[in-house]
């Protein structure tokens, strides 16, 4: 893949050379001078979230578990009440809001670097892993189908209704797990003092990037071909009843609709390998040969990754422990299931192919 002239790495003589060092060595200690506005992000999501459980805590409407998310059969937090889980969620506020401005300042040398490394990576996976389940990605993957489908009248019932207020809270910690995360990364990048790995160079993450797409397209390509397949009356295991009702309640519909998503997301997944990834192509007017801000393809693909991995983390859990609802599992039977269980697949390989994208275009 052909480069851009500002996108090059630094020629092997000038890093090689003694002052190459000393000028990365002084960029990297001036970044860690600085505050990074990624953390600092972090911090106030934090803070504010931790308001949030102080609120609930004392009595204020709107906890979003337990009792507080009557559709949350799922979820992990069903046996959470306010009074317990505010107090947890206001102190565990506190202390990531403590974390990310020791991100977002750059602190930490040897053991207290690596322990802000790690301390931030399990936070995060813990709100991106933990706190959602499968009824984010369904609120979002129905959201075209909805568009499309509302001058005929289809489904019968409003959009709105999909996002109710534990969704949105679960969609909040998404967006707090993604800013500490993106933290952590950059915190580990603006204290290395210049020195990268050999995995983590450009030329590297173009290789391992590739085989991270492969997969991260595989994935959804086969999940599209059963929503598709219900679509054309190929019942895969399914009885004639369940065939016939799912045509009556227009769940094929529904199901065509999410294998087109996942299917226009394999598309744009190629992107993070491909030359249209990095530079507008011919068939976008207007913007033909700019330069595509890596944010455009970083922050939807990872918030993919997090959304289509938290959601195969539940049916596995669910499935593991035998709390898979029985009349999902009458419904679908192993056709609806199998793809999902290969969702953490999809969501971890998206993540790195993303990680490889970020690396390539300098952003770590």
């Amino acid at each position: 893949m052909a480069a851009r002239s500002d996108e090059r790495a630094p020629t092997a003589t000038a890093a090689g050379t003694p002052g190459g060092e000393r000028q990365r060595a002084g960029s990297a200690v001036g970044a860690e001078r600085g505050w990074d506005g990624v953390g600092v992000l972090a911090a106030l999501w934090a803070l504010g979230y931790g308001g949030l459980g102080v609120a609930w805590a004392l009595g204020a409407p709107g906890f979003p578990y337990g009792s507080g998310d009557p559709a949350g059969e799922t979820s992990l937090f069903t046996a959470a009440t306010a009074p317990t889980a505010g107090v947890v969620i206001a102190a565990l506020g506190a202390a990531l809001a403590g974390l990310a401005l020791v991100l977002a300042r750059g602190w930490g040398r040897g053991g207290g670097r690596t322990a802000a490394l790690w301390a931030g990576g399990l936070l995060a996976a813990a709100l991106l892993l933990l706190v959602p389940d499968q009824r984010v990605l369904a609120s979002v993957g129905y959201g075209p189908v909805f568009l499309i489908g509302a001058p005929f009248g289809f489904p019968d019932f409003p959009y709105t209704q999909a996002w109710p207020w534990p969704v949105v809270n679960q969609a909040l910690v998404i967006a707090g797990g993604l800013l500490l995360a993106w933290a952590t990364l950059r915190y580990g990048r603006r204290t290395a003092h210049g020195v990268r790995p050999a995995w983590a160079t450009p030329e590297a993450a173009a290789r391992w990037g590739r085989w991270a797409v492969g997969l991260a397209v595989a994935v959804p390509v086969f999940y599209a071909a059963t929503r598709f397949a219900w679509a054309l009356g190929i019942s895969l295991g399914m009885s004639p009843e369940q065939m016939a009702e799912g045509r009556e309640s227009g769940l094929w519909i529904l199901g065509t609709g999410l294998g087109g998503g996942a299917l226009g997301g394999a598309l744009l997944t190629l992107g993070l390998v491909q030359r249209w990834g990095e530079v507008f192509p011919r068939w976008t007017p207007g913007l033909t040969g700019r330069r595509v801000p890596p944010g455009l393809a970083i922050v939807p693909a990872l918030a993919v990754a997090v959304l289509v991995t938290a959601t195969g983390v539940t049916m596995v859990r669910l499935l593991v422990t035998g709390a898979l609802p029985v009349g999902l599992t009458e419904a679908f039977a192993g056709a609806a299931i199998l793809p999902m269980l290969l969702f953490p697949v999809w969501g971890a390989a998206l993540a790195v192919a993303t990680l490889a994208y970020a690396i390539r275009r300098r952003v770590l």
